[in-house]
């Protein structure tokens, strides 16, 4: 691997994200492109702080400064890629469902969907279920994901679905679930098409999904 890249996904795996950003535009600068960058710098190391974090060396902040570092490169390259029309891996929508202000879990998900190449839709928090339907119509989503940290808001997973059902619209999507209350019992009961227990296994799932 170049050096430079290899010294760009060491500083992104420490989240540093000045350095990150600085050596993105030297690697620009040095003609290496931005599709490098990407799958040979920045993709590998978040491979690696996915890994860390499942095997308890990263905990949440390690995570989340990564991530911000891997946004800070990705600023700088995402509109090189759109231009040498570089298509991403999905396109994935995620909100924290009705009832619900916390968006801690789902915005660590949308980071590392999108160092995992995936274009991302964030509809943020307290999201109705007929919102859902209405903005996946409007993005065209091929996967939602739907979070929920309290167990008095879950059942708004359920509802999100239905309203998928209900418009003719859920042989469309793919719906991933999520939360500290929800399990894989709870996603299989709702009729989701998957769980996550975690960031990392969210973007592994997602591309499982897709793929598919």
């Amino acid at each position: 691997m170049n050096q430079l890249l290899k010294e760009l996904g060491q500083n992104l795996i420490e989240g540093n994200r000045e350095e990150v950003e600085r050596l993105t535009i030297k690697a620009l600068e040095n003609k290496i492109s931005p599709e490098e960058i990407l799958n040979e710098g920045m993709l590998p190391a978040m491979d690696i702080v996915g890994k860390k974090f499942r095997d308890y060396e990263f905990f949440l902040p390690e995570v989340l400064v990564a991530a911000r570092a891997m946004k800070g490169g990705m600023a700088i390259i995402q509109p090189l890629l759109s231009q040498s029309g570089i298509e991403p891996v999905g396109k994935v929508m995620l909100g924290t469902v009705r009832g619900d202000l916390h968006d801690i879990g789902k915005n660590l998900v949308g980071m590392m969907l999108q160092g995992a190449g995936f274009e991302v839709v964030d509809l943020g928090i307290d999201v109705t279920p007929e919102k859902f339907v209405e903005m996946s119509r409007k993005h065209s989503v091929q996967l939602i994901g739907l979070s929920a940290l309290l167990t008095t808001t879950m059942g708004a997973m359920q509802d999100t679905i239905q309203a998928f059902i209900d418009n003719n619209y859920r042989e469309n999507v793919k719906i991933i679930v999520g939360g500290a209350p929800v399990t894989d019992e709870y996603a299989r009961k709702i009729g989701a098409d998957g769980y996550a227990l975690d960031a990392p296994a969210a973007v592994e799932l997602a591309k499982t999904l897709i793929e598919n």
